[in-house]
């Protein structure tokens, strides 16, 4: 019990408090306060109704704490109401009940918020909502785990990369899985050093890491140390997925080379075209002083057919050097109407001859009223230089080419099939080949790209391009052009 001098000092306290504080019946009648009425101070309201003697109401506040508190019998704390200017919602803030043994006696009713562990509760989860809200909507996968490796928190797009749900991960995902090779002592080691970011901290680690199948993941690591006391008791780390940045990087790197490749063809057409030129001087010389010497001067039958054959190599040359004029002719990708049977006879012509082919039958089943197609004749003279190559080169200068070409009216294009002999293309190999730099040729031995720019001379020309192959039973390409250019084009592999 308390000693009358205290008591003295308690009434006095609640005196000189500023705000307002009562003590309520069960009934909302006033049986003690420390102020008066908010009209008259004069007035004693001890006896009256709260409601009545603060709000001249006939009815408890709509939002009251002493309503509340009677409902569950423990303290209530009421918010204030948006219109804090409405009486007709204003509350005592806060209430909380007086007990006399087992029975509500009274209750004490105050006008102001007082903080209580279940207010700073709500607060607390309110931002640990956020706080969780933040890490699940991350654009980086978050991952963080106690000292044993268990998984604390596992975000979405963690599960994106790594491909565990999140309840799996949670659960029975340990965080030493996600590393190969024990990566995971090299990261700690690092966030423990002072060379990446200071103690306890990791900035910008590049590395991999491996998801459910076992796939490596190429990943951007940012990562802490969380400590409690100075003691270290988690990890978290935060992986960006480096996959679309690399894939663009080697996309890039690949345009360059081909840039670089085209390039190279481009002077070696320059430097064959320099070539055909200085050769023709000679070789009109040839030609021009042969027949002379059988024009002017009577000789024997064997001196006359060796000059006839000396006339009639030097007519081949300069066939072959037009050809090849023609062949490497800048047009600067110029689109006009061109016999594809033409094109495909010049370039077997400055090939057949090579000793490559001389061992393999070259045989032609070409259209004769084949319409012409609208297209860059320099780029349709290399596309059919690389796919004749490549076929050469797989039979090992032994076998047999075949050319068919023909109309599909019902499609408006022409068809090209060039077949060889060769041992065919693996299953596995065959929907790689139209890609960059993919050889099954020794190091060395090819780049790569041959086919690659096939593809892309055939996406040019809004054409279509397939390969059908068979181990042991040779392989064959088939082109489709249409003969009109199409505005939004594209090439199809299959």
């Amino acid at each position: 019990m308390h000693s009358e001098r205290e008591i003295e000092y308690l009434l006095k306290g609640i005196e000189a408090f500023k705000k307002r504080m009562i003590v309520i019946s069960p009934d909302f009648r006033i049986l003690a306060t420390n102020c008066r009425s908010d009209t008259d101070e004069n007035t004693d309201i001890v006896g009256q109704l709260c409601h009545s003697a603060f709000y001249d109401r006939p009815q408890p506040c709509e939002n009251c704490a002493v309503r509340k508190s009677s409902q569950t019998g423990r303290p209530a704390l009421q918010t204030k109401p948006e219109d804090s200017a409405n009486l007709e919602k204003m509350p005592c803030f806060f209430a909380y009940p007086i007990y006399a043994g087992d029975k509500i006696e009274a209750f004490v009713s105050m006008d102001f918020d007082l903080p209580t562990r279940g207010q700073i509760e709500d607060k607390l989860q309110s931002s640990n909502a956020l706080l969780r809200n933040l890490i699940l909507s991350a654009v980086d996968g978050v991952i963080a785990a106690d000292k044993r490796g268990k998984i604390l928190i596992f975000n979405e797009m963690a599960s994106e990369i790594f491909g565990y749900r999140i309840e799996e991960a949670l659960e029975s995902l340990n965080i030493r899985d996600i590393y190969p090779d024990r990566l995971e002592l090299e990261v700690m080691k690092k966030l423990r050093s002072e060379q990446y970011g200071g103690p306890g901290k990791l900035r910008s680690y590049e590395t991999d890491v491996l998801n459910k199948d076992g796939e490596r993941i190429p990943i951007n690591l940012n990562a802490a140390i969380v400590y409690e006391d100075e003691r270290e008791i988690a990890t978290i780390g935060f992986f960006h997925d480096l996959r679309e940045i690399k894939q663009m990087k080697e996309e890039l790197e690949k345009t360059q080379l081909q840039l670089l490749q085209s390039e190279k063809m481009a002077s070696l057409g320059k430097l064959a075209a320099g070539v055909a030129h200085q050769l023709n001087n000679p070789l009109s010389g040839i030609t021009l002083f042969t027949k002379l010497v059988l024009e002017d001067y009577n000789l024997e039958d064997g001196a006359r057919e060796d000059l006839g054959r000396v006339l009639y190599d030097a007519e081949r040359c300069k066939e072959t050097v037009k050809e090849l004029l023609e062949f490497t002719r800048q047009t600067r990708h110029l689109m006009h109407p061109h016999d594809i049977n033409r094109a495909l006879t010049r370039t077997l012509f400055l090939l057949e001859n090579q000793s490559l082919f001389q061992n393999i039958t070259i045989e032609k089943e070409l259209d004769p009223n084949l319409k012409p197609v609208h297209s860059d004749i320099q780029q349709l003279n290399h596309m059919f230089m690389n796919i004749i190559l490549n076929a050469a080169q797989a039979m090992e200068g032994n076998g047999s080419l075949t050319f068919k070409t023909g109309y599909l009216p019902e499609k408006d294009r022409v068809r090209i099939e060039i077949s060889d002999t060769g041992p065919g293309i693996p299953e596995h190999v065959l929907p790689h080949i139209f890609e960059p730099f993919f050889t099954t040729k020794e190091e060395g031995q090819g780049t790569g790209l041959g086919l690659s720019l096939v593809y892309g001379i055939v996406e040019n020309h809004s054409g279509r391009i397939k390969a059908l192959s068979e181990p042991g039973k040779g392989t064959t390409f088939i082109i489709e052009l249409p003969l009109q250019p199409i505005a939004d084009g594209g090439s199809e592999s299959e």
